[in-house]
């Protein structure tokens, strides 16, 4: 049994990532693209989005054969939890820093999930810290300040 198209689980995912990766091209044509050897700053998030749309056709079109159901109902707690931790950590990095910034980040964003555990998070937090710091402050060099004060 077919479904319809607007509770079809893979036709929607699929149509998402078509409308993402199109605006994330539109958005990377303002950016000069260069050469495969001397990539622009447009180059990345143009082929990136190139593929996240080939995929979304891929995805769209196996839904159209499947036609599975999407089941349950969204989740609005959670989706606006994530999206106001990336709101939050975008806004305070320019004010806090790194650090204070990705603690906010993952803080707000345990809320989403069904358990919420502080000694989970705050051992999760620390990690990825010291990870971010390892990769983009130490392996990368990047000019980002880790506290407000530096």
């Amino acid at each position: 049994m077919k479904t319809s198209l607007l509770s079809n689980k893979d036709f929607l995912s699929g149509l998402l990532m078509i409308c993402i990766g199109g605006i994330a091209f539109y958005l990377g044509l303002n950016y000069p693209f260069g050469t495969s050897l001397r990539m622009g700053p447009g180059y990345f998030p143009r082929v990136l989005a190139g593929i996240l749309v080939v995929f979304g056709i891929y995805v769209a079109l196996r839904g159209l054969r499947t036609g599975e159901k999407v089941e349950g109902i969204w989740g609005w707690k959670p989706l606006a939890l994530i999206t106001l931790s990336l709101v939050a950590f975008g806004w305070l990095m320019e004010r806090l820093g790194l650090i204070p910034s990705l603690a906010v980040l993952f803080l707000i964003s345990a809320f989403a999930g069904h358990e919420f555990k502080i000694k989970e998070v705050m051992i999760l937090a620390v990690v990825m810290i010291l990870f971010a710091y390892g990769v983009f402050i130490y392996g990368l060099g990047l000019p980002y300040r880790l506290f407000w004060w530096q």
